[in-house]
């Protein structure tokens, strides 16, 4: 029976190295996988440095568009503002335009015989006028005679 308490033991010891020998060759896999994942991680790192730097200078440009366009959008505020105004007026001169036409139009109509009557008047002023400057160049200026013509036998 001793014997079988030292197989035994024997049996036990070669387990224990078989476990040993598988562990250390489990636990050397698993180092160079985590020797892997860290080279992984500082390459991700890096790559995450870059990408932080080129998203704050994204940032950073945007947030620049953004102000740019917001004056601009004031500017152009104040332009449209300016055309609505330019808008009111030019409305305003139609109407007062057009109540000026209206009037003047009233008013002719009401005076068209006076008007008719001035026109007649101012005719008549002109024929006068005519005539006198008609009479002064004839009393006036040279007087060209025609020879006489002496006819010899």
């Amino acid at each position: 029976m001793e014997i079988l308490l030292y197989i035994a033991a024997i049996v036990a010891a070669i387990a224990f190295l078989i476990l040993c020998v598988s562990l250390s060759m489990t636990l050397f896999s698993l180092k160079t996988t985590l020797n892997n994942v860290s080279v992984t991680m500082e390459g991700l790192s890096v790559q995450l440095e870059g990408v932080t730097s080129e998203t704050t200078a994204l940032l950073k440009k945007t947030n620049d568009l953004a102000e740019d366009i917001q004056q601009k959008s004031e500017k152009l505020n104040t332009v449209v503002d300016a055309v609505k105004g330019l808008g009111n007026s030019v409305t305003e001169i139609n109407s007062s335009v057009h109540k000026v036409t209206q009037s003047v139009a009233v008013e002719a109509e009401r005076n068209s015989d006076k008007v008719a009557q001035v026109i007649q008047w101012s005719q008549v002023a002109i024929g006068i006028m005519d005539k006198v400057n008609e009479r002064k160049s004839k009393t006036k200026g040279w007087t060209a005679y025609k020879p006489v013509e002496i006819k010899r036998p």
